[in-house]
């Protein structure tokens, strides 16, 4: 640990903030920040000017040329408006910050203390012991419980269970620990801090407990691989660091064919994971790699009546930074908006995120067969049909997909787009 004053200027607000996880870039972090926060923003940035300075150094990490705030971004984003009140989001803000600044006495503070840490594993025990347990420093900002979680997510610190231990474990058993070498535990919980994430490598932790949901064989091969690789530093804390290294990562380990497969998920007469799913069980598949799930045996309970499109399940997604907007649409689909109350913003939203996710798609893997200036439907199927090659969605699925063309079909893209553009649309119960 080291104190240093820093310029202004090379302080990055952080694209990753475990207030809102990964966006975009410094731009779009800043963004959110006044969009969740506005109320308290203006009032600290107010406090700031009148109080000359910060009471609490930033804490930051250097990355290149610049420092990156893990803890302090709302503080460090009052001052760069400060500065330059042009970097605000809206017309609104940069009045206000311009008319801010001009109530700054004395010279402009362009250079920061901040507190340097060399070691991102020290910094996330900083930010955990801040921030996920009782608060009782003034100004710190109490993270609610999805912020705590995507700190948990992103980390894998703090969980009821550890993922590291129960994998070593398993792999002493087996005789497949790594001949050489200690397994770095923090690496291995932070590769594996996502339900997505731990689902590629064919374990589950959706209950509370440590399960297989591919062959035990086929999942500790994965293991074992990862922990040596861990174990002899060919892949270190910067190739898990975030939601793109992981998934460099495990994408790298399934071209090599590493990595369970549909052919390895359990079968009946062993003991499967399930997950219910509306109103029938099902076993758990793949959530990283999009396998459709298997209908199970167990016979369907009552059907609860949907309340918002999306269920309140943990589908373990891994969002992206990139992947921003559709996030927002997904949560506000799936914890915002009620069907009976707004049939209409669900059903254009619900769109608008079939859209993006496709567009997405095709941007993605180059798909040749798909352009972002074709009809939704031939790009929808387009997708699919890319997808069951890769054994990333099985037949049944895709002819599902498939029915999308058809004109008089109930469901299918058609139906959708007239719902959304008609004007004698019925709303739906």
């Amino acid at each position: 640990m080291s104190y240093r004053i820093i310029p202004l200027d090379d302080l990055l607000v952080n694209r990753a903030n475990d207030r809102h996880g990964e966006l975009e870039n410094e731009t779009a972090a800043i963004g959110w920040l006044f969009s969740n926060h506005l109320g308290q923003m203006r009032k600290l940035a107010e406090d700031i000017v009148h109080s000359k300075g910060l009471y609490e150094p930033p804490l930051v990490y250097q990355e290149g040329s610049h420092s990156v705030v893990y803890d302090g971004n709302r503080r460090t984003t009052c001052l760069k408006l400060l500065a330059d009140p042009k970097r605000a989001p809206n017309a609104e803000l940069r009045e206000f910050f311009v008319k801010l600044r001009a109530e700054w006495t004395g010279v402009f503070p362009d250079r920061i203390m901040c507190r340097v840490e060399s070691d991102r594993d020290e910094i996330d025990e900083i930010l955990f012991r801040r921030h996920t347990g009782s608060q009782g420093g003034v100004g710190q900002s109490t993270w609610d419980d999805r912020q705590k979680a995507t700190f948990v997510n992103r980390t894998g610190k703090g969980g009821k269970l550890n993922v590291a231990d129960e994998i070593e474990s398993r792999l002493k058993t087996a005789g497949l620990l790594p001949k050489k070498g200690r397994i770095p535990r923090s690496n291995l919980n932070r590769l594996l801090s996502g339900e997505a994430f731990r689902n590629r490598v064919g374990i589950s932790t959706a209950k509370g407990r440590f399960e297989f949901i591919r062959t035990e064989e086929a999942s500790l091969k994965a293991l074992a691989r990862i922990a040596d690789d861990l174990a002899h530093r060919r892949k270190t804390l910067d190739d898990v660091w975030d939601v793109d290294k992981k998934s460099e990562y495990l994408n790298e380990l399934d071209k090599e064919g590493v990595l369970p497969t549909a052919a390895d998920l359990l079968t009946s007469g062993s003991s499967k994971p399930t997950k219910t799913v509306g109103p029938a069980s099902v076993p758990l598949t793949s959530s990283a790699t999009g396998n459709s799930v298997v209908v199970g045996t167990t016979r369907p309970s009552r059907p609860v009546r949907r309340t918002t499109l999306i269920l309140h399940h943990d589908y373990g997604i891994a969002w992206k930074g990139r992947l921003q907007r559709q996030r927002a649409i997904w949560e506000e689909l799936q914890f915002k908006l009620d069907l009976t109350e707004h049939p209409n913003a669900v059903a254009v939203l619900c769109r608008v995120l079939l859209e993006l996710s496709v567009d997405n798609y095709i941007k993605q893997t180059k798909l040749a067969t798909a352009a972002e200036n074709d009809a939704l439907v031939k790009k929808l199927v387009a997708c699919a049909e890319d997808l069951n090659p890769r054994d990333k969605i099985d037949k049944r699925y895709l002819e599902v997909v498939r029915k999308a063309r058809a004109m008089d079909a109930i469901v299918s893209v058609d139906t959708l787009n007239k719902y959304v553009h008609s004007s004698k649309a019925q709303a739906f119960a």
